[in-house]
């Protein structure tokens, strides 16, 4: 699938402000199972300093610091991006699917950060814990199986539901709760995984769902680290396994680190800020890049 997506923000404040430092997640991924063709962010005033770095997650995070006041803040990412269907899993692993719970000592050691508890000790949350007990119960301990039924318990047991307010809830308050938003829910599934052993971490994007709605929203989801068939996603508030219609922006073990714009504003006591956001995709003409990846791969 090839796309074109136009993400736009559109700050404005009541009086004259000063901008701290910003940083932005909108550069989509570029390996893997997608390759970003074009990129150009527009960010109005113009930065004093504009620079990009490579976060720990490997994705490319812009950041910028400006100067002077404004009353209108503008950020405006336009991304062409080409990706591809990810190889069948079971195809992948063939007789090597890994057995739950997967030993710590048998992962490549730069993995272990995606294993920790949510809990500030290190530890899981007890309700992860308790929902990899259940959906390993049904699975044989086999990894791909416990995946599959824990996208389906977790879609039987929590309503899904948007909410663009607040941070990802940890898995102990989704369940209680009983409903949750992209984020609750992929957070539900990371840490879940990590109570058996596979590392996991969050994933903030977009998902080109059809038939097309009447805007489109920042997505999320779990990637989840299979021995021998590396990072792969999974998004239990849709179809579980991920296909060519996801577009990857940034991961992170920290939900927090994947904001899309990320920063503060100064200025007079009572000021007030509004803002507007608009998401537009548009499916482009495919172009010969198949053969171009398959060289890739193959050599």
């Amino acid at each position: 699938m090839r796309a074109r997506i136009t993400h736009t923000f559109d700050y404005r404040y009541s009086a004259p402000v000063f901008l701290g430092p910003h940083r932005f997640c909108l550069k989509p991924r570029g390996h893997g199972f997608q390759r970003l063709l074009h990129f150009h962010l527009a960010v109005t005033p113009e930065p004093s300093r504009f620079y990009p770095l490579l976060a720990a997650s490997g994705d490319e995070i812009l950041r910028a610091r400006f100067t002077g006041s404004t009353e209108h803040f503008r950020v405006q990412a336009i991304s062409d991006v080409e990706t591809q269907q990810p190889p069948a899993l079971a195809s992948c692993l063939e007789d090597q699917e890994p057995l739950l719970p997967y030993p710590v000592g048998h992962l490549n050691g730069d993995l272990l950060g995606s294993l920790e508890g949510w809990l500030p000790n290190g530890q899981h949350d007890p309700a992860a814990v308790d929902l990899a007990q259940e959906a390993l119960m049904g699975s044989d301990q086999r990894g791909l199986m416990f995946l599959e039924q824990l996208v389906e318990i977790i879609k039987d047991r929590v309503k899904y539901t948007q909410r663009h307010v607040g941070p990802a809830w940890p898995a102990g308050r989704t369940l209680k709760e009983r409903v949750g938003s992209c984020r609750d829910l992929a957070m539900l599934m990371v840490e879940t995984c990590r109570c058996v052993g596979l590392p996991s971490r969050f994933v903030s994007g977009y998902h080109l769902v059809e038939p097309q709605p009447k805007q489109y929203d920042l997505h999320a989801w779990a990637e989840v680290y299979l021995p021998g068939a590396g990072w792969r996603g999974f998004d239990p508030s849709g179809m579980g396994s991920v296909d060519d219609r996801y577009i990857t922006l940034a991961t992170s073990s920290k939900p927090t680190l994947t904001a899309a714009v990320n920063g503060s504003f100064s200025g007079p006591t009572g000021v007030d800020s509004e803002l507007e956001w608009t998401i537009e995709a548009e499916l482009l003409e495919p172009t010969p890049m198949g053969s171009a990846w398959h060289e890739v791969l193959h050599g």
